[in-house]
């Protein structure tokens, strides 16, 4: 079934994006409709990030989240084995100068989970390398994909979350920007609590401990996906100022606050049906 599905997404990379992204969106309804763990999920975060929300915007919302989510996976194998010039001819660079301007600095690109997000790393590795991490798939072959997908072009480097910071540090000192995925809920070894849509979530703080380490700049940038189908957009964003700070958690709470802010902008872009506030502090409740 792996390798089918595979197969499937190499068959549908050759079709224009527009179309693609139709069948993207109807698939997203569909497992809106049979994933009903994912929905509770996603359901629940909408429901903590939004109070203000009634049940008919939430499940509006999620099901348009759900159609993102799909055309994401699909789209995909436009990045795993479309030429490079038709990857450029779908991506629109909205302040490229804030990355120029710390060229030649150790740099941190904040990267959150926004569906579109390997759309930013295949652009970015076909004008330069750059270092990332991982997690590990539960399926090899979608797993084994994926990663070579990740290296396609030129000579970036992946290590796993496992292998710790060592070997980003020694290759951001060698000139590689991380490109980093910050906000997901990993515990709380080496994080912190801090508000997320006002809800406290277990942060890691490897931003501002990262950049205090090398002196790097932390420079945002957002990947989104065009409301006519037409194509990404990335967006850079300028190097935070007076970052880090000597309080990581305070650092640690500007991150989420900058991330909320995009979120509100493209919520439906968000990657909600991930379980961001499984970790709870002591004694308070589980949400799923």
């Amino acid at each position: 079934m792996s390798r089918l599905s595979i197969f499937l997404l190499w068959l549908l990379h050759f079709l224009p994006l527009p179309v693609l992204a139709g069948i993207g969106n109807v698939l997203g309804l569909v497992l809106y409709a049979l994933a009903r763990e994912r929905r509770f999920v996603a359901t629940t975060n909408l429901r903590l990030c939004f109070p203000k929300l009634n049940e008919s915007e939430i499940a509006a919302l999620a099901r348009r989240n759900f159609q993102t989510f799909a055309r994401s996976f699909l789209e995909r194998g436009i990045l795993w084995w479309s030429s490079a010039q038709r990857i450029q001819s779908l991506v629109t660079i909205v302040g490229h100068e804030h990355l120029q301007a710390v060229a030649g600095q150790p740099v941190i690109l904040l990267v959150p989970h926004f569906v579109a997000l390997d759309v930013g790393w295949s652009w970015l590795t076909q004008h330069g390398n750059l270092v990332s991490v991982y997690s590990n798939q539960k399926n090899p072959v979608f797993h084994k994909k994926l990663f070579e997908g990740r290296l396609r072009f030129g000579n970036s480097q992946l290590y796993s979350r496992q292998q710790g910071l060592r070997p980003i540090v020694k290759a951001m000192r060698a000139g590689l920007p991380f490109y980093y995925l910050p906000d997901q809920d990993l515990a709380t070894k080496d994080g912190v609590f801090v508000p997320f849509f006002g809800v406290q979530a277990a942060t890691l703080t490897t931003v501002p401990r990262l950049s205090a380490m090398t002196g790097a700049k932390v420079v945002p940038l957002i990947m989104r996906m065009l409301p006519d189908a037409s194509g990404y957009e990335l967006r850079f964003y300028p190097a935070w100022e007076n970052y880090p700070t000597d309080d990581q958690t305070a650092d640690t709470r500007q991150m989420n606050a900058f991330i909320e802010d995009r979120v509100r902008e493209i919520p439906e872009q968000y990657f909600w049906l991930h379980k961001r506030f499984k970790t709870r502090p002591e004694g308070e409740e589980r949400f799923y």
